[in-house]
């Protein structure tokens, strides 16, 4: 299989604080991957290092073969929008949406390139099957949503776009057990044929004996691939 991302000792972190300790980590086309550990642990660092938004970074973030990371220390999100076209969509932690826009308008903000903008109708319905409790609700203002479906559009949002690599960030977080499993249900209802996905999850339960690899990550460092992790 090819590599869509390679990272290579990536150091990050915010302001004076390092996050991220020497990372190496492949991520292979057709592959899911759960990305497992505690809150704080630098879960979401590590995405927001291959999105270009940490406070600063160094090491080598290849995507599909081409160098995207490299050493920075100014200009969060600078070079996002970009990264963005090249074929990357992050999910990220709890309710990031615009509460005042509707279902509809928020899932369009998604169709970032040209080729989905114009097929963002498409695009919608396919996110509607996915997560169908969506359909009835797409003139609802995303803010009167309940949390399960905010998260739902959420993570529809990132699916609108024209992606190689989706990184989801704790889909599970802040939600009861059953609404939960229907949301990461759906995740995995999603083809990664010619693509690829990492779930960062502290939830090991939900991923495990569903994914392709299970890697640990403590302390800013990971553990290498494992089939179960322990989070004590």
């Amino acid at each position: 299989m090819d590599e869509v991302l390679s990272i290579r000792r990536l150091n990050a972190g915010y302001g004076p604080l390092r996050v991220l300790h020497e990372i190496d980590f492949t991520v292979r086309e057709g592959e899911r991957i759960g990305l497992v550990g505690l809150n704080g642990h630098g879960k979401s660092t590590l995405f927001r290092s291959v999105m270009s938004l940490v406070g600063w970074q160094n090491g080598s973030i290849l995507f599909k073969g081409r160098e995207i990371g490299g050493s920075r220390s100014t200009g969060a999100g600078r070079k996002t929008h970009s990264i963005v076209r090249l074929g990357i969509a992050l999910t990220p932690q709890g309710d990031a949406i615009f509460p005042g826009l509707t279902v509809n308008q928020h899932l369009d903000c998604g169709a970032y390139s040209r080729i989905a903008w114009r097929e963002r109708a498409k695009r919608r319905d396919m996110v509607m099957d996915i997560f169908a409790p969506l359909r009835k609700l797409e003139h609802a203002l995303v803010g009167t949503l309940s949390g399960g479906e905010r998260r739902m559009v959420s993570v529809g949002r990132a699916l609108m776009t024209e992606a190689s690599l989706y990184l989801i960030d704790e889909p599970s977080l802040g939600l009861a057990p059953k609404i939960s499993t229907s949301v990461v249900e759906a995740l995995f209802s999603i083809s990664t044929e010619g693509r690829a996905m990492v779930i960062a999850e502290q939830n090991v339960a939900l991923l495990s004996g569903r994914v392709d690899r299970m890697i640990g990550m403590h302390a800013g460092r990971l553990r290498g691939d494992v089939g179960h992790v322990s989070l004590g």
